[in-house]
């Protein structure tokens, strides 16, 4: 975990002096064990180092090869170390220190911009080639660490956050028009741009070329939809997710310091926790100890689940820290809004950042959590269109007895031809039928009624792009759910956001369910695997029997965290309706939000308006007052 900062000049300009270093003192807070900087002519690179594992504390950076011809700057790790270190070594590579950069350098140094397919990992790397006078960027396949740039024609400027670049003097601040749409409106489509025009993100899985003819940016990897699974009958799966789920904890666990991990008492963080007690006892975990904590909603029943996380600590022989949530004043989104310049986050998310406090005043460096459980292990009804699609009668038959037992032959009936026969129909049919439908039921699209007429433009702009979804062939129906999840916008910003907030507070988040191989599973997984009758996560709870308690396996609901968010919006009616509106007539029309304002007040702990409140809150504090 780390942070990495540079400033490259393809006209032959020598970077000015301390334009580097102010990038890298703006985020500072991600390089408590030192900033170290290499600037040469127009190069200037700089990496903010956080040390996680026993191996980075061999590692320098930014990081030279012996002629200096290469320097790489990177945050992350390479969870492959192992088979990579062999790889290399096999090579005839002469490895001088443990370090992942190494790894990763020499990687590069071997393969050229092929070297992608031989790491694994969370990372986001800038390696400057003085041989062919370009740099080589890249971002991990999931995007688990952040990478922002910019590119005026000649300069291009790179972090691991945006407001060191939104900083320098070459870089205009003007508001994205078509991101704010979205989040006025708590629509996302764009995945690589941001609020402000010119500063973009480099997608996951996607690396990139800068030299002086400009930026060329390709995917370097997918999920493949037509990998075949070595596995034939269900236990065969069961088994299969069991094993990658504890080798990615393993793995994900490496540390010089115990770990910290996030216990909810839901189904992924419990089984993140167990599996690294259970690696712990075997001698098996790649950390000295483990640490649980879970926070603590005492006064709101439907987000509480103290009672599940203690049933995990106690199974586990393991205390669990119950830590109230955080709930920081409008004043301190206000703060980091003006701090960061970009969406200063949701409550829901804030909540943690006592919990994160907690976990580095233990002297932990790592943090685990159960983020993308729900992403990959889900599942749906659409197991019915699989089973007719493959001609599976049997299973088919099985899939709606079981369900007619529990919901009943309506229902059961009703979701063969929704999740069954109508997913299989042509696309030209399904889109007729679809606008029929919407058109009776007078649900076209949604009204987003708040808006100025201008953000609705732009609005409607956006949602006229293709999906990146859209025309992809899959194998299975399923799938296209799962790569609605895998390409989902809002999802990489909610995790740029936790990514942040632990740097800040010293620490680096993983997630051992985002990982590449994990991921590629779940492609390769039928779908009555995840979802079975009234459980869902079928094959998560068959593979966690005897691992995780029996209360927790059993459980079939969810907390709910609108609190959160309900908390702030119930005092900000006037900000809202009135002082807003005025100040922000172009974003947004006075009576719109009146009405939206209202709709929330009938139903504050759920649905649309909350989210919608909070957006447009949120983007105010960001953008300089008119």
């Amino acid at each position: 975990m780390s942070g990495i900062a540079g400033i490259i000049r393809f006209d032959g300009v020598p970077i000015e002096p301390g334009q580097v270093e102010q990038m890298t003192g703006a985020m500072a807070y991600r390089g408590p064990d030192g900033i170290q900087h290499w600037v040469k002519g127009s190069v200037a690179l700089g990496q903010c180092m956080l040390r996680t594992t026993p191996e980075s504390l061999e590692e320098t950076q930014p990081l030279t090869n012996e002629d200096q011809s290469l320097v790489l700057v990177m945050d992350g790790r390479v969870d492959n170390w192992e088979g990579l270190r062999r790889e290399l070594l096999g090579c005839g590579v002469v490895l001088r220190s443990r370090a992942d950069a190494e790894l990763v350098l020499r990687a590069y140094e071997t393969w050229g911009r092929d070297c992608l397919a031989h790491i694994d990992g969370d990372f986001s790397l800038v390696i400057w080639d003085a041989r062919r006078h370009e740099a080589f960027c890249a971002r991990d396949h999931l995007g688990n660490k952040p990478f922002y740039h910019h590119w005026n024609g000649s300069t291009f400027t790179f972090a691991s956050e945006l407001h060191p670049i939104l900083a320098r003097p070459w870089v205009a601040q003007v508001p994205n028009e078509g991101m704010l749409a979205e989040f006025l409106a708590a629509e996302w489509y764009s995945r690589d741009e941001t609020l402000w025009n010119g500063i973009l993100r480099l997608v996951a899985a996607h690396r990139m070329t800068v030299n002086h003819h400009g930026l060329k940016t390709d995917r370097y990897w997918e999920p493949d939809l037509w990998e075949g699974s070595p596995d034939s009958r269900d236990e065969e799966y069961v088994e299969h997710y069991r094993e990658l789920l504890t080798e990615s904890v393993r793995r994900l666990s490496r540390s010089h310091r115990p770990v910290a991990i996030e216990v909810s008492g839901g189904l992924d963080s419990s089984a993140v926790f167990c599996l690294a007690g259970y690696l712990h006892r075997a001698d098996r975990l790649f950390a000295p100890g483990i640490r649980g904590y879970t926070l603590a909603f005492a006064d709101d029943s439907a987000a509480n689940e103290i009672d599940y996380a203690r049933v995990v600590g106690e199974f586990l022989g393991c205390p669990i820290e119950e830590i109230a949530p955080s709930t920081p004043p409008p004043s301190w989104y206000e703060e980091r809004a003006r701090e960061y310049r970009e969406f200063p986050g949701y409550p829901n998310g804030t909540m943690f950042l006592d919990a994160l406090k907690y976990a580095a005043s233990l002297g932990c460096r790592t943090v685990l959590t159960g983020q993308g459980g729900d992403a990959w292990a889900q599942g749906s009804r659409e197991y019915y269109a699989e089973e007719i699609a493959q001609r599976h009668w049997g299973a088919l038959r099985d899939r709606f007895r079981l369900d007619s037992g529990i919901y009943g032959a309506r229902q059961a009936m009703t979701w063969l031809v929704r999740y069954g026969l109508y997913p299989l129909l042509p696309a030209v049919l399904q889109d007729g039928f679809r606008q029929l439908v919407r058109r009776l039921r007078g649900t076209a699209v949604r009204d987003t009624y708040w808006l100025s007429p201008r953000i609705r433009q732009v609005l409607a702009e956006r949602r006229a792009r293709p999906s990146p979804w859209s025309h992809q062939r899959v194998q299975r129906v399923s799938q296209r759910d799962l790569l609605q999840n895998l390409y989902d916008p809002f999802t990489i910003q909610a995790m740029e956001f936790v990514d942040r907030e632990g740097a800040r507070a010293g620490l680096e988040i993983r997630h051992p369910f985002n990982t590449r191989a994990f991921v590629q599973f779940a492609f390769s997984t039928p779908e009555r695997l995840r979802l079975r009758g009234d459980r869902t996560k079928y094959i998560h709870v068959r593979a966690m029997q005897d691992l995780v308690p029996p209360a927790i396996l059993d459980r079939k609901t969810k907390a709910e965290f609108s609190i959160t968010l309900h908390m702030q919006l119930k005092q900000m009616k006037e900000q809202l309706t009135s002082t807003l509106p005025k100040e922000r007539a172009g974003w947004v029309e006075p009576a719109g939000m009146d009405r939206l304002f209202q709709a929330y007040v009938k139903s504050p702990r759920a649905g649309w308006p909350l989210w919608v409140l909070w957006g447009i809150f949120g983007s105010d504090r960001v953008m300089e007052r008119p």
